[in-house]
């Protein structure tokens, strides 16, 4: 006879003989689940009047010796004591792709936010290989006048070089204007920078028309220096 289990529904082909006439309790191997299997509809008194042979208790076959219909007989783990075809505990959840380069484009985007805020607060570092502007932009209302012809330079009795420059810084505006550092380069005749220094204007501020002479000179600066550029310092 065949044998379904109520709980999972996992069958088992068993002799009627394992059952009975009278019926018995039985569990199944795969979910452990508990049921009465009736028995045969042919009774036990018309077998034994047929001639069949009685079954004994004894005779029958235990429950947990027939196998599942299409198990082999390697299907139950006797040493463990369960069948492979208990329940396993639930396979680890796949990794979803999606999150995962969701949570990476969330990272990049906090990163590159705070990277481009920190550059507009400090500035960019000075081991970052980028070309920077050599002189600040122009301040509105300043103007700056350093003509060549006030650009002195000459090589001193003691054999040192000297270079000097002279000029004005007008406000031209209707407002006051903070007056900015001033800073002066010096190139060679390949039009490299040699040397540059910055110049503090000893008056900070400048009323709307007002004027600020700047008369400065520096020595031993390198002798390949052949004329200067000058504008506002970008520091």
């Amino acid at each position: 006879m065949i044998l379904a289990c109520p709980a999972c529904d996992t069958r088992y082909a068993v002799p009627d003989s394992a059952i009975g006439a009278e019926g018995r309790t039985v569990r199944c191997a795969r979910c452990r689940h508990s049921w009465f299997q009736e028995g045969s509809e042919l009774d036990l008194e018309t077998l034994e009047q047929d001639g069949s042979a009685k079954v004994e208790p004894a005779q029958r076959q235990p429950w947990h010796d027939v196998p599942p219909i299409g198990a082999n007989d390697e299907s139950e783990d006797k040493s463990a004591g369960r069948s492979q075809f208990a329940a396993e505990p639930p396979f680890r959840p796949r990794r979803n792709p999606l999150k995962m380069w969701g949570m990476a484009a969330s990272l990049f985007a906090a990163i590159s936010v705070g990277t481009i805020a920190a550059v507009s607060y400090a500035g960019l570092p000075d081991w970052v290989p980028v070309s920077r502007p050599t002189f600040a932009m122009n301040e509105p209302d300043l103007v700056l006048e350093f003509p060549a012809s006030q650009q002195d330079r000459r090589t001193l009795p003691d054999g040192s070089e000297y270079f000097g420059v002279a000029g004005e810084i007008k406000n031209v505006g209707h407002e006051t204007k903070a007056v900015p550092p001033v800073l002066i380069v010096l190139y060679d005749s390949r039009n490299r920078k040699v040397y540059n220094w910055e110049i503090l204007p000893r008056q900070g501020r400048l009323q709307p028309g007002e004027t600020l002479s700047i008369n400065e000179a520096i020595t031993d600066l390198p002798k390949s220096a052949k004329f200067a550029e000058i504008g506002w310092s970008p520091s």
